[in-house]
């Protein structure tokens, strides 16, 4: 097998791996293609080509995490990784694990972790690596690996999310969610809504809040009820999309354009969490992005015009 075909063998199981540590899809992809361009570039074949290529975009994506931290504690807001439609790693053997660990509340949870023991964690309860792969690619002894691990654990363990196991069943909460915000109607919302529904959304400050953060089942359903038909009213779409793994929505302007991301998190039966993405510079892998500011002032516009 050529170079490049082992690389392609492998290139979905290392943008899993650092898109999870980076929670960016364009630093993902730019650590995955800076790993080719090392391995390339290598003038001997490694034992392992798994080990070295999964070791090599592991380190990478810790040094890009490094240089991220600064920018991610002056973020405007809170923040949320980039929108993941599909992650290419399937593994079934790991699924639980795999849709687990690439949700928004988990990716949230890992940014409370230094970038050794997010990569640790990551490289050991996702993707079941030993602990000698680990400390190679983390440049670490196994002992050291083992304490960043049990440090990395203790941090998730408090607020670990967990997710209606039966796919079906929150994709048809999600339909009904979304068919009720269609409709604006706020007792079929808060019916779906747990008490304490926390409605958070990313802009970074550069598209205008969708929801400052709102907890509550009544004041969100309010909130949404309003805002939503008369988001339709001025041609804007949605198709319910997985994000994360977990039930969403990409809405789009007239054109086609992606205004925003939007995902539930879904637990007994209601929706503990919705979230949305709006800062544009998320968005671009999605496709064109649209002009968010424009379309918020046509619909105050014809809010204005209705009154």
């Amino acid at each position: 097998m050529s170079k490049v075909e082992e690389f392609e063998e492998l290139r979905p199981l290392l943008f899993s791996i650092a898109y999870r540590i980076l929670g960016s899809v364009g630093e993902a992809e730019d650590a995955v293609q800076e790993t080719w361009l090392r391995f390339d570039g290598s003038s001997t074949r490694p034992t392992s080509t798994k080990a070295f290529l999964s070791a090599t975009v592991t380190r990478i994506s810790i040094d890009v995490l490094r240089s991220a931290r600064v920018r991610r504690e002056q973020y405007v807001g809170p923040w949320f990784p980039e929108p993941l439609l599909s992650d290419p790693y399937q593994d079934p053997a790991r699924a639980v694990e795999l849709a687990d660990s690439v949700s928004m509340a988990a990716l949230v949870l890992l940014e409370r972790l230094s970038p050794l023991e997010r990569a640790v964690f990551v490289l050991r309860e996702v993707f079941g690596f030993g602990f000698d792969e680990i400390a190679t690619a983390v440049e670490r002894s196994e002992a050291a690996c083992r304490q960043l691990l049990v440090r990395a654990r203790r941090h998730m363990q408090a607020g670990r999310p967990r997710f209606e196991a039966d796919r079906q069943e929150r994709q048809e909460l999600a339909a009904r969610f979304f068919d009720a915000l269609r409709e604006g109607d706020v007792t079929g919302l808060q019916e779906l809504l747990a008490a304490d529904v926390a409605m958070v959304g990313d802009g970074g400050g550069k598209s205008p809040a969708l929801a400052r953060a709102i907890v509550g089942a009544e004041k969100a359903a309010r909130l949404l009820a309003s805002v939503f038909p008369w988001l339709l009213r001025v041609d804007v779409t949605f198709e319910l999309r997985e994000v994360n793994g977990q039930p969403g929505a990409i809405f789009r302007d007239r054109d086609g354009k992606v205004l925003y991301a939007m995902v539930l998190d879904v637990l007994d039966g209601q929706i503990q969490t919705i979230r949305s993405v709006s800062n544009p510079d998320k968005l671009g892998h999605l496709g064109p992005v649209a002009d968010a500011w424009a379309t918020d002032r046509e619909l105050k516009q014809a809010r204005r015009q209705k009154n």
